[in-house]
């Protein structure tokens, strides 16, 4: 007997998880996808397992977003502790060197921190997800090469000190970052140790927000296992991207993929809804084009 297509088991949308420590990004698309009861789950924006905060898990059709999702800048609370680096920038690696920070003053401090905002150059860390032919740096890494991955160009908006702590030949700092995407803050951690000549890495991450999506709308896995509570995917894009309303000629015309002419400024995508609030596409304005990146049939 032929069998009928295939019934969704889970709405399309986004889910706004408050990642814990401990997990990795995958884990929680795994805890996600039985949960939701489907397994097209996926996330925008890798955390690091000692990381916690927002994590954007996409469901059914949503997954189409996120990696537009991921290109959205991030603001991160973050505590780096001078006079001591680690092999991978952060607190789960080998500390490699040791120097005392005790004499590092507060406007030294500030000064290096200038110095890392704005548009700036970074290296990323040689135990990122960044592929070297083909294959992930941190494997290189684990396979005892010594990788160097060449800088590149990020945004800094936002670098301010929030405390500075002493403890013997430490300084804690805690601080919070905006950045464009792409951005490492354990590389930032990394430089500005490097920068005042003691070294230092990251001991604790908190991601409070990617695009428009921050804490307050964040669950824990547990809380999400008692109330499963997703944004629709319609509200998702409209939270997300600038939005533009067609009529129904038009929108039959964005559903086959086609190109419509705009108005708009080349930028950015934008999300295209129809006469009656669903949304069509997610697409792209360039030389007066309307060109979809996304089409949700």
């Amino acid at each position: 007997m032929a069998r009928g297509p295939r019934e969704r088991t889970a709405p399309d949308g986004i889910v706004v998880v408050d990642k814990p420590a401990g997990l990795t990004s995958h884990d929680v698309v795994g805890r996600m996808r039985r949960i939701a009861g489907t397994r097209k789950v996926g996330h925008a924006g890798t955390l690091d397992p000692m990381a916690t905060g927002v994590l954007i898990l996409g469901i059914e059709r949503a997954t189409r977003l996120l990696g537009h999702l991921a290109l959205h800048d991030k603001t991160y609370e973050a505590t780096i502790r001078l006079g001591v680096s680690t092999v991978t920038d952060d607190a789960e690696g080998d500390v490699i060197a040791t120097a005392s920070a005790a004499e590092v003053s507060q406007a030294a401090v500030a000064e290096g921190i200038s110095a890392l905002t704005g548009d700036i150059l970074q290296r990323p860390s040689s135990v990122s997800a960044i592929k070297v032919d083909g294959v992930r740096s941190y494997a290189r890494v684990r396979s005892g090469e010594d990788v160097e991955l060449p800088a590149r160009p990020v945004t800094v908006s936002e670098f301010s000190l929030v405390d500075l702590r002493r403890h013997d030949d430490v300084v804690d700092l805690d601080v919070v970052v905006t950045c464009s995407s792409g951005t490492y803050i354990r590389a930032l951690a990394r430089d500005l140790g490097a920068a005042l000549g003691v070294g230092g890495h990251l001991t604790a991450l908190r991601r409070t927000r990617i695009g428009a999506f921050g804490l307050d709308r964040a669950r824990t896995l547990e809380q999400l296992e008692e109330s499963f509570d997703l944004v629709p995917l319609a509200d998702a894009v409209a939270a997300a991207f600038p939005r533009i309303d067609v009529d129904e000629a038009t929108a039959a015309t964005v559903l086959h993929g086609g190109r419509l002419a705009t108005e708009l400024p080349d930028g950015g995508p934008v999300g295209v809804f129809g006469p009656d609030g669903r949304v069509l596409s997610l697409a792209e304005p360039a030389g007066g084009i309307l060109k979809a990146l996304v089409v949700f049939s």
